[in-house]
């Protein structure tokens, strides 16, 4: 495997419920920190959703590895954020035999 250029930053978010007090909850996300990471596009979609497009794109985010259980390692159902660009992470692996890279399979969705 040839060395991944990690060269933007991104935040990782994992999402925090709270009572909404008549029965329900709210959802908002709370930052965990930061990954320098490589990010490459993959393939593309798109689907009508009610009266509007959406757009679906794969990729591929690697980071530095961390500890399983680490708060710092991804894990599905987080999502990374690039500014206003959202990353929502489907599946997490090793990238290298030596466990010194992450591979995060994750989807962007843009609605037009």
């Amino acid at each position: 495997m040839k060395r991944p250029v990690l060269n933007r930053k991104l935040s990782l978010e994992e999402p925090v419920r709270t009572p909404d007090g008549a029965g329900g909850f709210t959802q908002s996300w709370q930052v965990l920190g930061e990954h320098w990471a490589q990010v490459k596009p993959g393939s593309g979609r798109e689907r009508a959703a009610g009266f509007a497009t959406v757009s679906s794109i794969a990729f591929r985010i690697t980071v530095r590895a961390a500890p399983d259980g680490a708060p710092s390692r991804p894990k599905p159902d987080q999502r990374f954020r690039d500014g206003s660009r959202i990353f929502r992470i489907l599946a997490v692996t090793e990238a290298d035999a030596g466990a010194q890279f992450l591979t995060c399979f994750a989807q962007e969705e843009v609605s037009a």
